[in-house]
């Protein structure tokens, strides 16, 4: 709806019916219809896990991406493995921007030190189910420094870096390797429009 106003959904009621790391409402809403009028009172249970950060490491020195490994539980009822090759990514605590959890969670995950960000798109990945709004960047790094596993003890992450050249991982997208939807997006995004998002960085 191009003319969409918050007077086209009216909330009924927000009960919260699991409040741990992970939070559940139940919203009672109805909204307006294409053809006119209003939809009947229904409801949604809506996963409040607060906004995330994905940034895809690149050296373009040596044309390489830096990766992490590690262990996903959602990825074990259809996924061969459930340790998956993916970006670095976190969750936006209260207080940070965008920005800072892509510096942090660049330290935290994979070791290195992120030397310039370039925003390549925000999106919903399940706006059926959750209210999360991924911030997705490129983020120049010198991959030499990666390397090693990673992670907060008291998180239980065990994370292993993975650096793969561009035409490896082109490859691997191909192939359907990826299984996360920030990973893919952002390496379409890069291979969509490498030329401008490098020229951005090094301006001519």
């Amino acid at each position: 709806m191009s003319n969409f106003t918050r007077n086209d959904v009216d909330i009924k009621r927000v009960t919260r019916a699991y409040d741990g790391f992970l939070k559940i409402d139940v919203l009672e809403l109805k909204h307006k219809l294409f053809a006119g009028g209003w939809s009947r009172v229904f409801t949604r249970e809506l996963l409040e896990r607060g906004h995330a950060v994905a940034v895809l490491p690149y050296d373009p020195v040596r044309e390489e991406f830096v990766f992490i490994e590690q262990f996903r539980v959602g990825a074990l009822a259809t996924s061969d493995e459930p340790w998956l090759l993916e970006i670095v990514a976190g969750v936006i605590d209260p207080g940070e921007t965008a920005e800072d959890v892509a510096h942090r969670e660049a330290e935290e995950e994979a070791g290195i030190e992120i030397k310039h960000l370039v925003k390549l798109t925000d999106y919903l990945p399940s706006p059926g189910g959750t209210s999360e709004r991924i911030y997705l960047y490129l983020g120049i790094v010198n991959s030499e420094e990666a390397g090693g596993v990673h992670g907060l003890e008291y998180e239980n992450e065990d994370i292993r870096v993975k650096c793969l050249s561009v035409d490896e991982t082109m490859e691997l997208l191909q192939n359907g390797a990826f299984q996360n939807s920030a990973t893919i997006i952002g390496l379409q995004q890069f291979y969509l429009f490498k030329e401008q998002l490098l020229e951005s960085v090094n301006p001519s």
